[in-house]
């Protein structure tokens, strides 16, 4: 247990290094990890939003071993895994707007690592327990060495956590040489929280209400006549103001983010509150009922119109 997502990849990428005895570290272009230093190159999130995708205060010796692959990119995340301790990605990708995997490539991930003897990290800060009660990995059931979790464990409270094979995990201290600790890791505020928020997701026809309401709002926003590709798993969906699909960072950042600015500013002032950035995931929940997305589906036509001109 850690107190945040960063905390929980932070404890990760050391334990993978401790693991296998090697320093290097794979990440995707555009895939972002929390603000840890090893991790800030071309990161998306508000690293993307802000214009700052490489961090000043990072000096260039602590990201020498980080290799810098595209997302989707089989090929060349195979190359990468030469030696590497582990590649840490997104399975669906949410820091760069929502980007999916295309078919093969996580088990072409699990299949290169397990043949260079790198370690699959699967961040799930963000699809975890919203894509299936069990993440990426029950949806594309594609299993990960070590996986991190972020405040969603926590029902949005300060919380984080990794784990994995019982193997890696036992080079974790107190049982092995590896260090791990934190003040307030665990605490029992959020972990009261998590495990509610656990229970409610047991409930029967949870995910398939969260798939219904997703395929609505992606329908409204398709209706609404909006100049957009959209990209949407489950409750999580991203619409990029971009000339074609987007399957990458390079894709990604095509998208006119001026428009998609002025397409959110509309919504705003019609009581509808999208994700801020171009770059950043939109999401549906349980709270959100057919009145909610009627609402919406108003909204996003008239702000689609507005936005036209």
């Amino acid at each position: 247990m850690t107190s945040s997502g960063s905390e929980a990849v932070t404890g990760a990428l050391r334990l993978a290094r401790a693991a296998t005895g090697r320093d290097v570290i794979v990440k995707t272009i555009g895939g972002y990890h929390g603000a840890i230093d090893v991790l800030l190159v071309q990161a998306g999130s508000g690293a993307t939003t802000l214009g700052v995708p490489d961090s000043p205060g990072v000096p260039a010796s602590v990201t020498a071993n980080t290799r810098l692959v595209p997302y989707n990119d089989l090929a060349a995340a195979e190359a990468a895994l030469e030696g590497a301790a582990a590649i840490i990605i997104e399975p669906v990708a949410g820091n760069m707007g929502v980007v999916l995997p295309e078919p093969g490539y996580l088990e072409g991930l699990r299949a290169a690592c397990d043949r260079t003897g790198a370690l699959l990290i699967l961040d799930e800060v963000i699809t975890g327990f919203r894509i299936a009660r069990g993440g990426a990995q029950e949806r594309f059931g594609v299993r990960a060495d070590l996986t991190c979790f972020g405040k969603i464990i926590g029902g949005g409270l300060p919380v984080g956590a990794f784990g994995g094979r019982a193997d890696v995990m036992a080079e974790l201290a107190p049982e092995g040489p590896c260090y791990q600790a934190g003040t307030l890791s665990g605490n029992p505020l959020a972990t009261a929280a998590g495990l509610a928020v656990l229970c409610e997701l047991a409930a029967p026809g949870v995910y398939e209400r969260l798939e219904a309401s997703g395929a609505a709002l992606e329908d409204a926003i398709r209706a609404s006549g909006a100049p957009v590709a959209i990209n949407r798993i489950g409750s999580m969906l991203t619409p990029f103001f971009a000339p074609g699909p987007v399957r990458d960072y390079a894709s990604a950042t095509t998208a006119d983010t001026a428009a998609y600015g002025a397409f959110a500013r509309e919504l705003l002032a019609r009581g509808v509150y999208p994700a801020p950035s171009q770059f950043e995931c939109w999401f549906t929940g349980l709270t959100h009922t057919d009145a909610e997305l009627a609402h919406t589906r108003r909204a996003l036509a008239e702000a689609a119109e507005a936005i036209a001109g």
